[in-house]
């Protein structure tokens, strides 16, 4: 069994060196209107920045536990904001999560998103750089695409910030564009999403004979109320391939071509972990440090209509996901509502889908009328609900109506 003890003493002492070597040179820079220390937390609201939101990831390494009890070496990004610079590498090493911090934004911020790359502890071999990809958002400047061709990537001991102006809500997604098949399959993934400005109109407007109140909520800016929701819940559908992660831990060339997922998960998650509310408990390799923090567990109050954020970021294979007994009302692909031109509507209802890497759908569960019990949200590709070669598990999750 792997432990922290085969983290060999040279091992360790490479990667203080790591660490002492970037401390030294760090270029940690956090930008953030109203922050007053570099913690990317605002003190002070800037006037000519009222909409200004901010963030900071690290990119580092870190190890991850699969329902079966397998530990996996993972990349990833980690939450890192309200430490100050100087922490902030030290503090992002060794602190992958898996999937990455859920992004929540509203259409009109500024969001501001520092990436500082902590280097990796296992793999101190590796100086990649890191950027990140906002996945189908149409920037304004290629700069912050986080496409290597055409944007900066991000050195270890380095930081750089991402602005956006947030002008279109919907489900996205993140992930790091640097040697994109292998970070991706490694764990740099994570879920974004932007809420509509029609959230926020004042009580009692009129829209098209719908009135909307304060605190209802809308996927798109719909203008007649037609995907209004009560809960929302993002799940990222996703697979690994265990035996890539062991190749890349090893210091052994990954096998691209050989490239063959056998886990399937939600929200990093196989069965029955997924539907564990709670973070999961610390893999032995981690060092104490929780690395899969977010549950695809969905529970709604009999009558509330739930949101489904599904995105795909999947490497090899092409999913189809069922409910069962609960139709899916699909208002939006791709973060686009599903209107024609005409301003007809084209939604439709389901209750199964297919998505490939890099795909979005809005998907709203109606619970009124449906009888108090549990659901499923699971994958038909019928040899991914097993954790490998451990069955009844993978890629299924629960909906529990109360």
């Amino acid at each position: 069994m792997k432990t922290m003890t085969r983290l060999s003493f040279s091992l360790l002492m490479a990667g203080l060196a790591l660490l002492s070597s970037t401390r030294a040179n760090a270029q940690v820079v956090v930008q953030c209107p109203g922050d007053t220390n570099g913690d990317a937390i605002i003190d002070t609201p800037d006037p000519a920045h009222p909409r200004a939101k901010c963030m900071h990831l690290a990119a580092s390494d870190g190890y991850v536990r699969m329902a079966d009890g397998t530990e996996s070496y993972v990349f990833g990004f980690s939450d890192v904001t309200g430490m100050l610079p100087e922490e902030a590498v030290t503090m992002g090493m060794f602190a992958a999560n898996f999937p990455a911090p859920t992004i929540e934004l509203d259409e009109g911020d500024e969001f501001y998103l520092t990436l500082t790359n902590s280097g990796m502890m296992v793999r101190n071999d590796l100086s990649d750089p890191h950027v990140v990809h906002f996945h189908g958002f149409p920037n304004a400047s290629s700069v912050f695409d986080g496409v290597p061709d055409s944007s900066i990537g991000v050195n270890m001991g380095s930081s750089f910030t991402y602005y956006y102006k947030i002008v279109v809500p919907g489900t996205f997604m993140y992930h790091c564009h640097v040697e994109a098949t292998e970070h991706m399959q490694m764990g740099m993934l994570g879920q974004l999403f932007v809420r509509p400005a029609q959230n926020k109109l004042p009580d009692g407007t009129n829209l098209n004979g719908f009135i909307h109140h304060t605190g209802f909520k809308y996927v798109y800016n719909d203008g007649d109320g037609s995907t209004k929701y009560d809960i929302d819940m993002p799940i990222q559908v996703g697979s690994f391939d265990s035996r890539f992660h062991d190749y890349d831990e090893t210091y052994q060339p990954p096998p691209f071509a050989q490239m063959y997922d056998e886990y399937g998960m939600l929200n990093g998650r196989g069965y029955p972990d997924s539907v564990n509310p709670l973070p999961l408990a610390a893999p032995v390799n981690n060092g104490g440090i929780v690395s899969q923090k977010i549950s695809a567990l969905v529970t709604a109050t009999q009558g509330q209509k739930i949101l489904l954020r599904l995105s795909d970021l999947n490497i090899t294979r092409v999913f189809t996901v069922h409910t069962t007994g609960l139709p899916l009302r699909v208002v939006g692909i791709d973060a686009k509502l599903l209107r024609g031109p005409t301003g007809v509507n084209h939604y439709f209802t389901t209750y199964a889908y297919t998505s490939g890497g890099g795909q979005s759908l809005d998907a709203i569960i109606d619970t009124a009328g449906v009888p108090r019990g549990t659901y499923y949200l699971y994958t038909s590709n019928l040899n991914y609900l097993s954790n490998k070669d451990e069955d009844f598990g993978g890629m299924m999750t629960e909906i529990v109506i109360q």
